[in-house]
């Protein structure tokens, strides 16, 4: 038996009789949890091993697993056990953030769970984590960003205009900018800032590495009344923007599951052909991230529509096969 399912179980197992009101019986928690209730007996034992306070009470002749009222309402409110148990869990997840204030908030925020928590759960989340792995790559490193971020978020908050030099990675220029922040925004393990730019008279979104200086301003803004972020983000494939334009892309049946596996954009249609194929189509903002995309799949995804975008996948491979020549 596989040691992370084992882990799983007993996870819901402890979730289960938390909630529970009068305890479960063996069959019960079998049923919920699909499997045997020998099972069951064996993953309690090891609970109540493991400095559980699980124990059994007969109910109306029926003998019912529960948990210690005083493990159960331990916890302050708004939290429940489970909810802060998962909390504290997630903090594995956060190492992308590492120099940044949220990162110190974070593990300040563990800390504090980690001393509300009972001993024996803090051993047994630990022994779960350890059958788990995270790795972020790539990455950055935001320690040079702190003081960006912070300044950021303070006028994010207080609704204050920020004068930022960014330079345009695409034109290699840097530019003084006037910027109403809106929202900072975390996509792909990299910071931006979503904000009304002076210089453009449009909303624009700025890579927080690219921040070359930046002043708070005294002066307020109000965010425009019609803007949405998450309308404002919808069509765009990653972060760039453009004219709405439909895309419609082959990829081959050796990697159809993996096209299908996933929502790649909010507006996607994928079709299935007979051959096992896939037709992927999605209305897109602008066509330069996806055609990044594309080119991923190598030779397993062809455009069908539109043409402009057929022809820069071309001059892209020529480009590439005359490198290798």
């Amino acid at each position: 038996m596989a040691r992370g399912d084992q882990l799983a179980r007993q996870w819901r197992i402890i979730q289960t009789l938390i909630s529970s009101r009068f305890g479960k019986s063996i069959f019960d928690l079998a049923q919920d949890l699909g499997c045997h209730t020998r099972t069951v007996y064996r993953d309690l034992e090891a609970l109540q091993e493991a400095g559980f306070p699980v124990y059994t009470n007969s109910v109306e002749g029926r003998k019912l697993w529960s948990l210690l009222d005083t493990a159960k309402h331990s916890i302050p409110i708004p939290f429940t056990l489970p909810e802060l148990m998962a909390l504290y869990f997630s903090r594995g997840m956060m190492g992308v953030l590492k120099d940044t204030v949220f990162y110190e908030s974070l593990v300040s925020l563990f800390d504090k769970i980690k001393t509300t928590l009972p001993d024996e759960y803090i051993e047994y989340l630990s022994r779960i984590e350890s059958s788990l792995a995270l790795r972020h790559k790539p990455y950055k490193h935001y320690g040079q960003l702190r003081s960006i971020i912070e300044k950021i978020s303070q006028a994010v908050v207080q609704k204050k205009y920020i004068e930022i030099d960014y330079y345009t990675m695409s034109r290699k220029k840097k530019t003084r900018r006037k910027v109403a922040p809106y929202k900072i925004w975390f996509f792909d393990d990299t910071f931006y800032l979503i904000g009304n730019c002076g210089l453009r008279q449009d909303i624009r979104i700025f890579a927080m590495d690219r921040i070359k200086n930046l002043e708070l301003t005294h002066e307020a803004f109000e965010i425009l009344e019609d803007f949405n972020v998450d309308e404002f983000m919808k069509s765009s494939f990653g972060v760039f923007h453009g004219e709405p334009i439909r895309v419609k892309v082959w990829f081959a049946a050796v990697i159809a599951d993996y096209i299908r596996e996933k929502i790649w954009h909010e507006t996607q249609n994928i079709e299935t052909l007979d051959d096992g194929a896939v037709i992927f189509e999605a209305e897109v903002a602008g066509t330069a991230e996806i055609k990044f995309w594309i080119l991923k799949w190598g030779a397993k995804a062809r455009v069908l529509e539109p043409e402009s975008l057929r022809n820069e996948i071309r001059q892209e491979a020529e480009v590439m096969l005359q490198n290798y020549q």
